[in-house]
């Protein structure tokens, strides 16, 4: 961009769709004269548009949240009742899941991602860490303790710009490595699910065997491929989401499985009150306010939680790279700007009623990238669309049954991050370093995998040594090795390795 050009403003410098060849080169240029205010006042018109494009981000966002935080209420609701044996079942679960839908999407979505920051990546749910739950649960660790300690921690490291350090850190083969066994388990795992629900379907015949619809699942993951196949080949794949998971739920329902899907929730308000959820043991979450034991018991699990955000931010950081074209670099999600966002949002979130474990939302930066959107139209539109299904209620159930959720998170999350893995593993150096993290995720875990291959790469004992040897003792050994130490305390003391080692939890 000339220096003319980078003097003049966004309204200067747009120009209409008309006048460009192709859409595409429209969404290139937008994307290449944006300017964001970082923590000031952007609008519509003067600082970016809405379009068209925007609405696939947003509907693939509210479909991906709505199936995570979902479960992860689910999670907790069982985890405790278990722990405290007290009665939180699937109304409380559904009640949380509005109070997240509500409260944090205007104020993170609209206000913050849409108005204050574009740069800071909407603040959504932390999916790594919603098999840990119920565990978490267990231990004796309380929603608000954890979440209070994880905006602590967050906004500590974000402060200190840790977030974009270990990202510079990270090379490209052990990032394609680590987004290649993210990708492919994720992969496998929603396949399975698929499956796994078509054979529990029963047909609505009299007598007819349970289990002998099976061939539902079947039929459903082929429509999928053949959609998304023929998507990326004309390439459209960043319609993935809605176009699959919309297809999903035809076939299913042609194919009959509809009559497993049934309508429960019904519309309103939940209670919007946070004194409801925390201000006694008779109402809500029926914990009351936390002690210090709840906060010693949450202590592992924030610094886990926190720990493994970069490996996340960084993740969706690459789609945009990957997908933008040159001369971008405004745009570009800011890591340290969407851990500031994502800490306050976590504290926020939980102190008025709910209990999501946030972090970079997945199920919006990555169709956003790859439809060259940058985040605020999307991030407004989505917020709006969580706000009036919140208060829909019936969507909820759509959005949750397994031909719709698994379909969307297969080809809007997991599929991208295989492909994106794929490209980033360019020579034999990559490779190297890519197949050594792929080992040690498969042995361990992603996580801990992430911070033994950075450490290695960084000291040329694996990958490009020439790299090695242009960092500073700081970059190879002090920050990666203290990131290892960090995460494997972490996981020590929380029992994330007894499956793997036989380590039991060390508190």
């Amino acid at each position: 961009m000339s220096d003319e050009n980078q003097n003049a403003t966004y309204r200067e410098l747009h120009k209409p769709a008309r006048e460009f060849e192709t859409r595409s080169d429209y969404l290139d240029h937008e994307l290449q004269i944006m300017k964001p205010r970082r923590y000031a006042l952007n609008l519509p018109g003067r600082d970016f548009r809405f379009e068209w494009e925007d609405l696939v981000p947003a509907i693939a966002g509210t479909i991906g949240i709505i199936a995570m935080y979902s479960a992860v209420m689910s999670a907790w609701a069982t985890g405790l009742s278990e722990k405290w044996g007290i009665t939180l079942g699937t109304e409380f679960a559904i009640e949380v899941t509005r109070v997240e839908m509500l409260i944090p999407a205007f104020l993170f979505c609209v206000v913050a991602s849409g108005f204050i920051n574009p740069r800071a990546n909407l603040a959504g749910n932390h999916g790594p860490m919603i098999p840990l739950i119920g565990a978490i649960a267990l231990a004796g660790a309380h929603p608000l303790a954890l979440a209070i300690l994880l905006g602590v921690f967050g906004l500590t490291l974000s402060y200190f710009k840790g977030g974009s350090k270990l990202v510079n850190l990270t090379s490209d083969g052990v990032v394609g490595g680590l987004l290649v066994f993210l990708g492919f388990g994720g992969t496998l795992s929603m396949i399975r699910s698929v499956q796994s629900w078509g054979k529990g379907l029963e047909s609505i015949d009299q007598g007819v065997a349970a289990g002998s619809m099976g061939y539902v699942g079947l039929i459903v993951l082929a429509a999928t491929v053949i959609l998304y196949a023929y998507l990326a080949k004309i390439n459209k794949r960043w319609l993935a989401i809605p176009a699959c998971a919309i297809t999903g739920l035809l076939v299913a329902l042609i194919c009959g499985a509809g009559f497993d899907l049934t309508f429960q929730t019904e519309m309103g308000l939940p209670n919007l009150n946070p004194v409801y959820w925390w201000g006694s043991t008779t109402e809500g979450w029926m914990l009351g306010l936390p002690n210090l034991q709840h906060f010693i018991a949450s202590l592992p699990f924030a610094i886990l939680a926190v720990a493994m955000w970069s490996p996340d931010f960084l993740g969706h950081r690459i789609f945009q790279e990957l997908n933008y074209p040159k001369g971008t670099e405004k745009v570009l999600m800011d890591v340290d700007d969407t851990m500031t966002m994502c800490s306050i949002r976590q504290i926020v979130g939980t102190a008025v009623g709910g209990g999501n474990i946030t972090s970079s939302w997945g199920t919006y930066m990555i169709p956003a990238a790859i439809a060259k959107r940058p985040i605020p139209g999307g991030s407004i539109i989505l917020g709006l669309l969580v706000m009036i299904i919140a208060i829909l209620g019936f969507p909820m159930d759509v959005a949750v049954w397994p031909p719709v959720m698994k379909i969307a998170l297969l080809v809007g999350v997991f599929l991208p991050l295989l492909e994106a893995g794929m490209q980033m593993i360019k020579d034999t150096k990559n490779a190297q370093s890519a197949g050594i993290c792929i080992f040690a995720a498969a042995v361990a875990n992603p996580v801990l995998a992430w911070a033994l291959t950075m450490f290695l790469d960084n000291n040329g004992l694996i990958g490009n040594k020439e790299r090695a040897k242009k960092l500073s003792i700081m970059d190879k050994v002090i920050i990666p090795g203290s990131v290892f130490m960090v995460c494997l305390a972490a996981m020590l003391a929380v029992g994330m390795l007894e499956d793997q080692f036989g380590i039991p939890a060390l508190l």
